[in-house]
């Protein structure tokens, strides 16, 4: 069953909302990708943030640049948790745009927002949402989270045996 929803306001936003497609892959949760855009399509928006619980959604992740209101405006339509992506696109304010849009949101009406294009937070987010109820997800962070203790780990060892660190 398709878990998370992840969205975008153009498929030019595809290069970062990928990471968030495929960390979830990696995690074992289930998601769906499409373009739903605030601005050009909102009878497109209305239908999925208001449809996303019915098809068995449990998070979205909605990914926008410029204004950036896709996020607010779809959680404004669910009560589904909403994470929000802001994206540097080529009509941003160098992306402060997009972060400030996602991130001041009204009382009411939370927006979960990760750093400018860390789709990548925002999937393995969803899914430690999601694995509050899904103990097979819970294995699969406890997995990841000690593949990235590790790479650290091999890191230090390695820069320690090439002379390269003299701390702890």
């Amino acid at each position: 069953m398709i878990k998370v929803g992840i969205i975008m306001g153009s498929k030019s936003d595809l290069p970062v909302m990928q990471d968030a497609a495929n960390v979830l892959k990696e995690l074992g949760v289930d998601f769906e990708l499409t373009v739903v855009s605030a601005h050009r399509t909102p009878d497109r928006m209305f239908a999925y943030a208001r449809g996303a619980a019915e098809r068995g959604l449990k998070v979205i992740i909605a990914g926008a640049g410029g204004a950036a209101h896709l996020p607010g405006m779809v959680a404004s339509l669910t009560h589904l948790p909403v994470i929000g992506v802001p994206i540097k696109s080529s009509n941003s304010i160098d992306g402060w745009d997009s972060v400030l849009s996602i991130l001041q949101m009204p009382n009411g009406i939370p927006v979960a927002t990760v750093a400018l294009n860390a789709a990548k937070n925002a999937g393995i987010l969803a899914a430690q949402i999601i694995s509050t109820a899904d103990d097979a997800i819970v294995q699969n962070l406890i997995s990841y989270k000690n593949s990235l203790r590790e790479k650290v780990e091999e890191s230090a060892e390695e820069m320690k045996r090439d002379g390269l660190f003299t701390g702890f």
